[in-house]
């Protein structure tokens, strides 16, 4: 056992540094701020995975839990598009999830905003070039807001919808 101690502490630190992060871009659209405006006090979202791993409907869902408490800034799940004032969409879109995309966006009604979570709903992430997907999400919905990461974090994803909905600045009431 001394001698494995030992040799761990004559190696040292073997790891390599995590790669730095790339700036951001910003995620909300100038536009998509005046479409937020009605949906400044309440928001219902609707989520839709057109071919993810599912590790952004994870944080989706950590967002209604007890330690995020969504609900207290006034976001919704809607269990119809019909009822939801906005999509949230993960995943690179699938051959098969094309035409359902596309009927969940004509569902929604206006005005409606369109929101990209994760890598691969932006830019097919590590999905990109896959004989099953037909592109990200911009290419056949228009996408109003871009939330990068892989996932994103929930916290991160409490910012970028307070900044769509011009919250960041509010005091609490």
């Amino acid at each position: 056992m001394f001698r494995i101690l030992k040799k761990s502490l004559k190696t040292g630190i073997v790891t390599g540094r995590h790669p730095e992060a790339r700036p951001t871009v910003p995620p909300v659209a100038s536009d998509a701020k005046a479409t937020a405006k009605p949906f400044r006090r309440s928001l219902a979202i609707r989520e839709v995975d057109t071919g993810s791993c599912n590790a952004c409907e994870m944080e989706m869902n950590a967002l209604m839990n007890p330690v995020y408490d969504a609900e207290r800034f006034g976001l919704h799940v809607a269990a119809s598009p019909r009822h939801a004032d906005a999509l949230v969409v993960t995943g690179p879109v699938t051959v098969n999830m094309e035409r359902a995309l596309k009927d969940v966006h004509k569902a929604t009604p206006d005005p409606k905003l369109v929101i990209a979570l994760g890598d691969c709903a932006i830019d097919c992430g590590l999905f990109k070039g896959s004989y099953a997907v037909t592109g990200p999400v911009e290419r056949h919905v228009p996408v109003d807001v871009r939330i990068s990461g892989c996932p994103p974090r929930p916290a991160e994803i409490l910012a970028a919808l307070a900044e769509l909905r011009g919250r960041l600045d509010k005091p609490a009431r």
